[in-house]
């Protein structure tokens, strides 16, 4: 469903698969794969990360085994966003959908605020084994159908442009309810609708796994590395955790109040017997 909805919202660039089309299966040559590398495989664009050893020796070891071309390579076009309705037909018995608008890029100056809204509505369950999530979507939805659901909010950041919405598994029959619900929640925020305590607990579980994402060798490598290569600077635990702890709930509802007045991309896959149109939302 995720590639469905870069496909619908995006004009060009982002709106490529990540996955080889099964009729280019067999059909890529050597020569492609080789000016694919030479193109894209350069110093300008890639970053190179150590921990626990000194900025000389990680510079030896990229001199001995990178053998890379100098330069930025080829031009990357800047991602369009236009928005727009896609849906998949299944043999499936769930809908799954997606609504979403151009969310922040990771350098904008409200992605702080975007991902305190996330998990103000909710990002699924927190607990293994849980019997339910207890985030605000969930409480919505469990009140307009008594069927299996699951629903999550999703915050989706990239250079240039993002994507920030919901995103639901119902019954068929209960789909299109399902969705207006969790809709409805945001809109619940861009009013105002939203206490301090919430507030905290959004910062708290943001900063949480945050932290927790940097407890290994390989998350705290990711970090740096996607922070470098986006931002060509890095930022602390400490400078990123003031940035969250510093969120108001005027910046929340604001960023509540863009994904309500933004233009909107909907993607459904499954059974479509219900699935939601933009105009039902």
């Amino acid at each position: 469903v995720l590639e469905l909805l870069h496909a619908a919202a995006y004009k060009n660039a982002l709106s490529n698969s990540l996955y080889c089309p099964d009729y280019n299966i067999g059909k890529i040559t050597p020569d492609q794969m080789h000016s694919f590398v030479q193109s894209n495989f350069t110093s300008e664009r890639m970053v190179l990360v150590g921990l626990g050893v000194d900025h000389d020796s990680v510079k030896q070891i990229g001199q001995q085994f990178l053998n890379i071309r100098s330069g930025k390579g080829g031009v990357c076009p800047k991602a369009v966003y236009h928005g727009g309705e896609l849906r998949h037909q299944t043999g499936s018995g769930l809908t799954h959908t997606m609504v979403a608008i151009e969310g922040p890029s990771i350098t904008s100056a409200d992605v702080t605020a975007f991902g305190v809204l996330q998990h103000v509505l909710g990002v699924g369950q927190r607990v293994k084994r849980a019997s339910g999530n207890g985030s605000r979507l969930s409480h919505a939805i469990g009140k307009v159908t008594a069927l299996p659901f699951d629903v999550s909010a999703f915050n989706v950041n990239y250079t240039d442009s993002g994507l920030f919405g919901i995103y639901t598994i119902a019954q068929a029959n209960a789909a299109k309810d399902v969705v207006k619900a969790a809709v409805d929640q945001v809109a619940d925020v861009a009013i105002g609708n939203l206490s301090e305590a919430d507030l905290s607990k959004a910062k708290n579980q943001l900063l949480a796994d945050y932290l927790m994402s940097l407890e290994s060798s390989d998350g705290l490598a990711d970090s740096v590395l996607t922070q470098v290569i986006s931002e060509e600077t890095y930022s602390s635990p400490e400078v990123v955790s003031q940035k969250i702890n510093a969120v108001s709930s005027e910046d929340v509802v604001t960023a509540a109040n863009k994904f309500m007045s933004g233009k909107k991309t909907l993607v459904s896959s499954g059974d479509m017997v219900n699935a939601p149109f933009l105009d039902d939302l």
